[in-house]
């Protein structure tokens, strides 16, 4: 193995430590990535009963956010469930925007190895051949032993950087995938956390912003009856004079 490595040449040393730091960066996305630690089962049932019986205490909130990265989302809502259902969602919104780019702290080092490592087996395949042929150049083609020296190395490194960018695209694609499930269930989870404020806190706010014609007409309503009770107050004064 290591005479491998060094007929490979300085190029190897630059491979082998992104090889080294991709198996770093996968095993911290398969930890973090865990579905114990981003939607652990239970966490949206504990958020809507706390939403449902309208006595969440700081703690309780504290705790839930702690929980896991589904439960920030989930306590921003329950800190916020007295806004209007728009600003309630706008605020969720947010705080899963800072979970989604939690969850992709490393996908872009991992995308970045994915991309270069061919590339320095491509470099290393290049020095290779100049190192051919500037044996030809000084020796001609009579000594094979000195040609296929800067041979192996060209398709050493080659084999190498693709060996390292293979596995370090397919798991960037394999976490990518993962990411974007995780984000469509946390949207869904908020959504019925969302519905479970709205039916325990009536929201006037939006539903006049919401329904401006109902708004309207009961203003016209209350202004109607007003007018009416003036009339009678009135009605009655005459009466007594």
């Amino acid at each position: 193995m290591f005479e491998f490595i060094t007929a490979g040449g300085i190029l190897m040393i630059p491979i082998i430590l992104i090889s080294i730091l991709a198996m770093a960066i996968i095993g911290a996305l398969f930890f973090s990535l865990n579905k114990k630690k981003v939607m652990p089962d239970g966490t949206t049932n504990v958020a809507r009963k706390l939403a449902l019986s309208g006595r969440a205490s700081p703690a309780q909130i504290n705790k839930l956010r702690e929980s896991s990265l589904l439960g920030r989302v989930l306590a921003t809502g329950l800190e916020n469930a007295h806004l209007p259902r728009h600003s309630l969602k706008e605020s969720i919104e947010e705080t899963g925007r800072h979970v989604i780019h939690a969850m992709d702290k490393y996908m872009t080092s991992l995308g970045t190895i994915a991309t270069i490592a061919p590339l320095l087996g491509l470099l290393g395949t290049v020095v290779g051949m100049i190192n051919v042929f500037s044996v030809i150049t000084s020796q001609g083609v009579g000594n094979p032993t000195d040609l296929a020296g800067g041979i192996s190395q060209a398709l050493i490194t080659t084999a190498a950087g693709i060996s390292v960018a293979v596995p370090a695209l397919i798991f960037h694609r394999y976490f990518r995938a993962k990411i974007n499930d995780y984000a469509i269930e946390m949207e869904k989870e908020t959504m019925k956390l969302i519905d479970t404020i709205n039916r325990k806190v009536p929201n006037t706010m939006g539903a006049s912003s919401s329904n401006p014609s109902a708004a309207i007409q009961a203003a016209k309503q209350k202004l109607m009856a007003q007018q009416q009770a003036n009339a009678r107050a009135q009605q009655a004064k005459g009466n007594l004079t």
